[in-house]
């Protein structure tokens, strides 16, 4: 049987202004000039573009740059890499799926038992892989272990790690974190959803076994 927790885990809001989703130091970024602030807008809706026409697989600094208009050279400095653009486009609904598990209502966002924050946490992780699937996976396959630098993991982290130690004291919620994140890595849920053509709600269930630790 579930050793069940009231507490509710409430996370430590800040982080969500602190980290940033993409890949980077984890410093919150500096202002933008507003010519800077237009060409990231420019480059990013360029890669979007070819995204929906080609599929992520098609994005190159130099098509960006010249579906942007904008010099290749730019392109670089402001992104570094094509992965690194790549997780700037997921940048928007990261945030969105931020602030449903920091501050959003029941069950996922406080207010509700940590065991069942965890459940909604990770229902709403598969559903969000799922549907932003294919630029996941162009991106962790242009740099596989950028993932685990970014603002958007070290979140997720911390949110796991916070609801694990609530529903298990004295557990390693570091390493369990990791662990329990593990099976999210974009590869594997493409070979799961699409190759082995699973449906999210077995995906979710089979989420849930993992969960057994709570027992």
């Amino acid at each position: 049987m579930s050793t069940r927790r009231t507490g509710t885990g409430d996370g430590p809001a800040p982080l969500l202004t602190v980290l940033p989703t993409t890949p980077g130091s984890g410093r919150s970024p500096a202002p933008e000039r507003a010519d800077a602030a237009r060409n990231r807008r420019r480059i990013l809706d360029a890669a979007a573009r070819i995204v929906a026409e080609k599929g992520p697989d098609a994005v190159t600094m130099n098509q960006v740059a010249h579906a942007s208009g904008i010099g290749v050279g730019t392109v670089y400095r402001r992104f570094g890499d094509v992965s690194q653009l790549l997780w700037a486009l997921l940048d928007e609904r990261e945030r969105r799926f931020q602030e449903a598990y920091m501050s959003g209502p029941p069950p996922l966002g406080p207010g509700a038992p940590a065991d069942e924050r965890l459940d909604a946490f990770f229902d709403a992780l598969v559903d969000r892989v799922a549907e932003q699937r294919a630029i996941l996976l162009a991106a962790h396959s242009a740099a596989p272990r950028s993932r685990y630098h970014g603002g958007a993991y070290q979140l997720m982290h911390t949110h796991v790690a916070m609801l694990v130690s609530l529903i298990r004291p004295g557990a390693d919620a570091t390493l369990l974190a990791h662990l329990l994140l593990a099976p999210f890595s974009p590869d594997l849920m493409h070979h799961l959803t699409v190759e082995q053509a699973l449906p999210a709600e077995r995906v979710k269930a089979g989420v849930r076994e993992l969960l057994a630790f709570r027992a």
